[in-house]
């Protein structure tokens, strides 16, 4: 067989694994969390999803952008992965501590006449101090084996959901359900690390020069992912200390049942990415431009569609699967469908970013989007609730996704491609012809 072609099978065969141990984890995680939510109840649910806010808030920013730039070490540093992934471990190994300390912190001074709100966070909050192992799993990326990480990540994934269906039947309390957080993150860091020693990983070391090469590389990282954690999980925090758990647990419940399905929009994007690029690549600028409108074009109305659905019957939803206690969350599931669509252009976007070489401006959309959603959710809350949240979220990612790439020079014509698509305009094949 043709090594370029060999090359092409394995990479097609990774993303798949990497893919397929997406869904199943997505698909397994919704399981639980509907058997969850109805055995919590809204106000239980809802300081769970609390707690959770605030360890993926840190667990983002702790990365200190490691993530972002290791898979690149590894291809350009073989046979160092024991110096790369033991450095890289040591430095996240001290934000995530730090992490778990503010958190402790933070929560008890803003819930500081709350026990069980403290106690529910700070279990939860363990897992941040495990979440640094996740780097074994782009070692096994750069080696396009990610069928290992994906199977011991959804062996833990497992794990986790049969602790919870455990307490669910022996009817525990709401404080060993934030232990189970920090279950899954051990489980998976544990199973990775395992993984790495039993096919042949290197021997782990830390070296302080290598440190601070690797901090001088990710370092304009870290404010896009602070950015991105304010911008997807202030809602919950805002909610909780505005209104109350229980409005947190509904909030919660409109997002998993518009997010259930996403995984589809994220097969689409990654099916059609590769394409877009051999475009770019080959100088097919016709070619390039109308297979990125096509993707938003599918993105856009696929999401559209779903979420008519969605208005449609989003009460009927609720009842079946999280109970009558749930519906208050039917009205702001109404508002934060929608988000769905320009959600996932901006991920869509992502193959173009790259492709013309403009990542350095996404810095600005992220601040937009981060503020935005800050100023609207303070807006809005106090007047609409839950509904005003979605409505902030919605028109924050209406604001990132169309608006403020407008006001980019360098992002405009990317903004008019979008735009162009969701009218339906340059998609036809014939395009291809003028090169």
């Amino acid at each position: 067989m043709d090594k370029k072609v060999f090359l092409q099978n394995r990479i097609v065969r990774n993303a798949g694994w990497i893919i397929a141990g997406r869904v199943l984890q997505m698909g397994v995680n919704f399981v639980v969390g509907v058997l969850t939510a109805r055995y919590l109840k809204p106000a239980n649910y809802g300081l769970l999803n609390y707690a959770g806010a605030y360890t993926a808030f840190f667990a983002a920013l702790c990365t200190l952008g490691i993530n972002s730039v290791i898979v690149k070490e590894f291809v350009d540093g073989p046979g160092k992965e024991g110096k790369i992934i033991g450095t890289a471990l040591g430095l996240r190994a001290v934000s995530s501590f730090l992490s778990a300390c503010t958190i402790l912190a933070v929560v008890s001074v803003v819930d500081r006449e709350e026990a069980l709100t403290i106690t529910v966070v700070g279990l939860c909050s363990i897992g941040v101090l495990f979440n640094s192992l996740e780097i074994f799993t782009f070692w096994f990326q750069s080696r396009l084996e990610s069928r290992v990480s994906a199977t011991a990540i959804l062996a833990a994934h497992l794990i986790t959901a049969s602790y919870k269906v455990f307490l669910i039947v022996s009817g525990k309390s709401v404080v060993l359900f934030a232990l189970a957080t920090s279950i899954d993150y051990i489980c998976v860091g544990l199973f990775l690390a395992i993984a790495y020693m039993r096919h042949g990983g290197g021997r782990l070391s830390f070296s302080f020069p290598y440190a601070r090469r690797l901090l001088s590389r990710s370092v304009h990282y870290i404010l896009p992912a602070l950015m991105v954690s304010i911008y997807g999980q202030t809602d919950k925090l805002m909610l909780k200390q505005m209104l109350s758990e229980s409005d947190v647990g509904y909030y919660a419940t409109a997002v998993s049942i518009c997010t259930a399905w996403c995984f589809v929009l994220s097969a689409v994007i990654d099916s059609m990415h590769p394409g877009i690029m051999e475009a770019h690549r080959d100088g097919q600028r016709a070619r390039y431009e109308r297979q990125n409108r096509l993707l938003y074009a599918i993105v856009f109305w696929v999401s559209a569609a779903v979420s008519v659905a969605i208005v449609l019957f989003s009460r009927p939803i609720i009842e079946l699967l999280f109970g009558e206690s749930y519906l208050p969350a039917a009205l702001p599931l109404r508002a934060i469908t929608w988000y769905t669509a320009f959600s996932y252009l901006g991920v869509a976007r992502n193959a173009w970013i790259v492709c013309e070489n403009k990542q350095k401006y996404l810095i600005w959309i992220y601040l937009s989007a981060a503020a935005a959603n800050v100023l609207l959710n303070l807006w809005l809350i106090p007047i609409w609730g839950t509904v005003g949240a979605a409505l902030a979220s919605l028109a924050a990612q209406i604001v990132t996704t169309m608006v403020t790439p407008f006001f980019i020079k360098a992002l405009r014509p990317n903004a008019i491609m979008m735009l162009e698509a969701i009218f339906l305009k340059g998609l036809k094949a014939e395009n291809d012809l003028i090169e």
